[in-house]
């Protein structure tokens, strides 16, 4: 990709961010003074929910431009990693918000009280329609963007609990079933621990420096020990700095002690299979021969 399209495609990311923040503060206040109006429980924990959309929504967005500065002496990897970190918060963000909707709506169940039906309905199908625009806005980034997609999911569950909200009017409505508000908040809460624990747990994964699911370090030691005059790969290190940056650092023990010219070669060889058989694009070799050091592929450093 080149520098210009990534520019542009980043441009593009902040555009939608930014009207998807309006228009989920714009839902937050409708809901916040219709949940209090109509007596709904589901209507308010939407609404608190549509209000830690635009908190995240504004952190991706933060973080979509810090991603861009350039690397110093002081920070030489840059800012490239404040969208992992805007994943990470984002996804904490849905799980607690989803503990507290859990403990509210026990609450409601047991002291179940009279809602204003219509009220819920002509406000979940706006939000309904405001949020499906915005999931439409984001969803081509969240693709190849773990910040993005923290941010697309935080939309998307909004819009699902918008629809069961607006189901949920219906059936006070017509059938003054009211106790289905607090199963919905229930509902509602439970879909955000499960999306939000799976984007919990990547996040982690990439902050926490592990290996990537899809790497096998044994694989990458065997098919580099194939190359001519390679003795051992060891002392590996592999891990993603952000969505695009996949790093393996590793000793590499050879049979000859040869020049740095053909050890070149040999760098060339490692590159070229590692970014075409794992795209690992960060690659760092230290060489050695006849070291007294561990050969083991994981030293404890």
């Amino acid at each position: 990709m080149s520098h210009s399209h990534s520019h542009q495609h980043h441009n593009v990311r902040e555009r939608n961010l930014l009207i998807a923040i309006f228009l989920n503060i714009g839902i937050t206040a409708a809901q916040v003074v219709g949940g209090f109006v109509s007596g709904s429980l589901a209507l308010l924990s939407d609404a608190l929910h549509n209000f830690s959309d635009v908190v995240s929504l504004v952190i991706s967005f933060l973080a979509s431009k810090l991603s861009k500065r350039k690397a110093s002496t002081h920070k030489t990897f840059g800012y490239k990693r404040a969208e992992i970190l805007a994943a990470f918060i984002n996804a904490s963000t849905l799980v607690i918000v989803a503990v507290l909707l859990i403990i509210e709506s026990i609450k409601r169940f047991q002291n179940p009280q009279v809602i204003d039906s219509s009220l819920v309905i002509w406000l979940s199908l706006l939000a309904i329609a405001f949020n499906g625009f915005s999931v439409l806005l984001l969803k081509k980034s969240a693709a190849h963007n773990l910040n993005m997609k923290s941010a697309y999911l935080h939309l998307l569950t909004d819009m699902l609990a918008s629809v069961a909200v607006f189901i949920g009017g219906l059936l006070m409505k017509f059938y003054q079933l009211y106790f289905v508000d607090s199963i919905l908040t229930l509902a509602i809460a439970l879909y955000l621990i499960y999306v939000g624990y799976d984007l919990l747990k990547n996040s982690t994964r990439i902050l926490m420096l592990f290996t990537p699911a899809h790497i096998n370090i044994e694989s990458i030691v065997n098919r580099v020990n194939t190359i001519e005059n390679v003795k051992k790969l060891h002392h590996v290190h592999v891990w993603s700095l952000n969505d695009d940056e996949l790093h393996l650092e590793a000793h590499l023990d050879l049979k000859d002690n040869i020049s740095i010219e053909n050890f070149n070669i040999i760098l060339l060889q490692i590159e070229a299979m590692l970014t075409k058989e794992f795209n690992i694009n960060h690659i760092t070799i230290q060489p050695e021969f006849n070291k007294a050091d561990s050969k083991e592929i994981i030293v404890q450093d």
